[in-house]
């Protein structure tokens, strides 16, 4: 998660003229002003398979996938504003051109993972797909975050609100939105199929489980919070889910170093599993810090 959230809308800057180091040995970009980031999120990589169509082309700590199609790519997340530029270099070197990326789709509305998207979205003229919770603070860049204030970002505009269940075409690919609430009220996961090892199995790209800070208890500008997450734990254990991928790569046992390597057999049911314990830890010391 954001690691210092000392933010303001005037200390965006612009980067340009950014360069990366020689490819075996990457640098991390600048940080932004606003505020800092681990290393991991802002260090870029060149473009890990993961799967037959499936790809890593962000950083080593987060989490930015692209699909290739006949007719299209299709981007997942992005990571932090910085990196646009990564991204649209490393499509390059994966034959996606700019007006080959059709789509935009995302995770959740944080700095962290849809930081690059307006940039992109530009770039690209790639339609962006949300749904309705999330495309707000889309639109507002971040601003007044239940959590966090004003995390902010470059603002962007969805253009196709999706439904829970539904499904998002680009030639023969089929994506399938599940909502996962509760990192934020527009939280979601997505599950499409490709092959890895000559094995055809279906892919899921689940949101963030955690609560950082979160006030779960009595919280007035999320009242049922525990209620999505619950409800969001047992979405994830029921999930098609031969392959997990997560926007923080370390939450699904991957790296992205040399290669995109699962480094722990995690699944939907381990990865929900797990992140219900260390809620109910949270939901426990709140209660004590209640009584005191």
């Amino acid at each position: 998660m954001i690691q210092k959230f000392c933010l303001s809308a005037a200390l965006f800057v612009a980067f340009s003229g950014m360069s990366v180091a020689a490819e075996h040995d990457p640098q991390p970009l600048p940080q932004l002003n606003a505020y800092e980031v681990p290393a991991g999120w802002r260090t870029p990589v060149e473009p890990l398979q993961i799967a037959e169509h499936t790809w890593q082309i962000g950083t080593r700590g987060l989490s930015a996938l692209l699909i290739k199609t006949s007719d299209g790519a299709i981007l997942i997340d992005g990571g932090m504003p910085q990196v646009a530029d990564h991204l649209l270099a490393n499509m390059q070197k994966l034959g996606v051109a700019p007006a080959d990326l059709k789509l935009i789709l995302h995770s959740h509305a944080h700095a962290d993972h849809a930081g690059p998207l307006a940039a992109v979205k530009r770039a690209t003229g790639a339609q962006l797909i949300s749904n309705a919770q999330s495309a707000v603070l889309l639109a507002r860049g971040g601003a007044d975050d239940i959590h966090f204030g004003d995390l902010l970002f470059p603002p962007v505009t969805a253009d196709r609100i999706l439904q829970d269940g539904e499904v998002v075409s680009l030639g023969k690919l089929d994506l399938q939105v599940h909502f996962v609430p509760g990192h934020t009220p527009g939280s979601m996961a997505w599950t499409w199929r490709d092959s890895r090892n000559g094995k055809r199995l279906t892919i899921a790209y689940v949101d963030s489980l955690s609560a950082p800070g979160y006030q779960l208890l009595g919280n007035p500008r999320y009242p049922r919070i525990v209620d999505d997450y619950r409800n969001t734990f047992a979405s994830v254990r029921a999930l098609p889910c031969d392959l997990l991928l997560t926007p923080h790569p370390a939450g699904s046992g991957w790296s992205y170093e040399e290669q995109a390597v699962p480094e722990k057999a995690i699944d939907c049911r381990a990865y929900a599993d797990s992140a219900e314990q260390r809620f109910d830890k949270q939901i426990a010391k709140q209660k004590l810090a209640l009584k005191n």
